[in-house]
């Protein structure tokens, strides 16, 4: 496969500049969830909830989306996307209640679905391969650099003007990406395909399974593991998921491509994904609540940790995955995964006394990895994929890409605390005094945690070696 675009770079202008949208009011809502919660007096845990709904839609809806950008087009699906997006954000302005604002932020879920794929589409169908893996460093690096500046920002208009001003910035910024997507982006020949054979049956059962697989872990955490609404939603996955395997096996044109994910330069990399691209929330959550127990006066790791880490990964996405275009992928990744394997051992020296530098360096080793590992990983599973079925595989990999943040929060996340609690309550049987405990408990539970995930490095590693070569074909 070859580039068709003479001028793909400039062609790629708008698409980066949907894609910076998309990251600079994800940077914006950061604060979101927090702001509105204590606006609207309601229990804190009902935070998690509001990050749910996007991402359920966010990760659910990119296959879909993907495949009906297939048969609408790039430009008419991005545009679409937008419109989706900036009306997901109009009504989180102007909600009123928690149940509004989890459908408005499902909205805008939807909206970024139809737009991250055609983004990726493009850079699949018209850079040459030889240039894809800069292609997609440049994409992650307009993601990442858009989540650092995103909540300072956001904070600010926040703090001066209230969270809902914060919104309406963020309407505006839809409005004008819109008009300059619309302006820049040109009316090709593409010939629209009839929508008689889509799969709607299988984008039905994706989107139910797809949103309770996410639901499961927060039911589990927040709810309980026996209660009655977890074991509910993992029966109707379970019922969605035989439903799924029936009707993509029976459909003409299915939503998730067989052909394309059965691939090894798809399921590796998604094991990957799985087995490391987790750690950057969870290990971000995590030190942040090493700090807070071991170090409470310490709040500079609190503010700027998310920072650190985003600057991290687009340092990794700039300098490592470019580097995928000239020697093989598998190669660089290998050495990119090693970055962060580095990050997650530095925290088996954490110390109640440890250093800000030590904490930053932890969150920064690991973001530098992260960054190369995903532009890698996405040049690796997309390779070689046609015009024709781009978008159904960009929104294939998006959905797993999607959903391997919240699964490693998911693990992680309760792995760090559980643990913490149950250490601390032996300490304490001893006559330790509680924050002192709770300190030590940290500690410990921080360095066990450390070599959980060093191991899910190493077999991330072995899964590397296992891929097949990419610049011989």
């Amino acid at each position: 496969m070859t580039a068709t675009n003479a001028n793909y770079k400039k062609g790629f202008i708008p698409f980066a500049i949907a894609a910076l949208l998309v990251g600079l009011i994800g940077g914006f809502t950061a604060v979101l969830a927090p702001a509105f919660v204590a606006d609207m007096g309601l229990n804190d845990n009902n935070t998690t909830w509001i990050a749910l709904a996007l991402a359920m839609s966010t990760a659910a809806c990119a296959p879909i989306l993907g495949k009906l950008g297939d048969v609408l087009g790039r430009r008419k699906t991005l545009l679409l996307g937008i419109i989706v997006f900036t009306i997901g954000n109009v009504l989180t302005a102007i909600a009123s209640s928690l149940i509004f604002m989890l459908g408005a932020r499902f909205i805008v879920g939807v909206g970024t679905a139809a737009i991250a794929p055609v983004i990726m589409a493009y850079i699949v169908t018209e850079y040459p391969p030889e240039e894809t893996g800069k292609g997609f460093a440049l994409y992650m690096l307009i993601s990442s650099a858009a989540v650092v500046v995103g909540p300072t920002c956001g904070g600010l208009i926040m703090q001066a003007f209230g969270w809902r001003m914060m919104m309406w910035v963020c309407v505006a910024l839809c409005v004008v990406t819109f008009f300059i997507c619309s302006v820049m982006i040109k009316k090709t020949d593409f010939e629209k395909k009839s929508l008689d054979n889509f799969d709607k049956k299988g984008a039905v059962c994706v989107l139910i399974f797809f949103s309770l697989v996410l639901c499961i872990p927060s039911f589990g955490q927040n709810i309980g593991w026996t209660s009655a609404p977890f074991l509910g939603v993992t029966a109707v996955a379970l019922v969605t998921l035989f439903l799924l395997i029936k009707a993509e096996s029976s459909a003409e044109n299915p939503i998730l491509s067989g052909k394309f994910m059965k691939r090894k330069e798809f399921i590796l990399p998604v094991l990957i994904l799985f087995l490391t691209q987790g750690l950057m929330q969870a290990n971000m959550t995590n030190v942040i609540l090493f700090v807070r127990a071991t170090q409470p006066e310490n709040t500079i790791i609190s503010s700027f940790a998310i920072s650190i880490l985003y600057i991290g990964m687009s340092l990794g996405s700039v300098f490592i995955g470019p580097m995928a275009d000239k020697k093989e992928p598998k190669t660089v990744l290998t050495g990119s995964l090693l970055f962060t394997g580095i990050g997650c051992a530095m925290m088996y020296f954490f110390t109640e006394t440890a250093p800000f530098a030590m904490l930053a360096g932890s969150l920064g080793m690991l973001g530098i990895g992260l960054g190369g590992n995903a532009t890698i990983l996405m040049k690796v599973s997309l390779s070689g994929l046609s015009q024709a079925e781009a978008g159904s595989g960009t929104g294939t990999y998006g959905l797993f890409r999607d959903i391997s943040a919240p699964f490693g929060v998911a693990v992680f996340v309760p792995l760090f605390a559980n643990t913490v609690t149950t250490r601390m309550a032996g300490v304490m049987a001893n006559g330790t005094a509680e924050a002192a405990a709770k300190s030590l408990a940290s500690v410990s539970s921080i360095h066990t945690l450390a070599l959980v995930e060093v191991c899910c490095v190493i077999l991330a590693i072995v899964a590397v070696r296992m891929l097949p070569k990419i610049h011989n074909k």
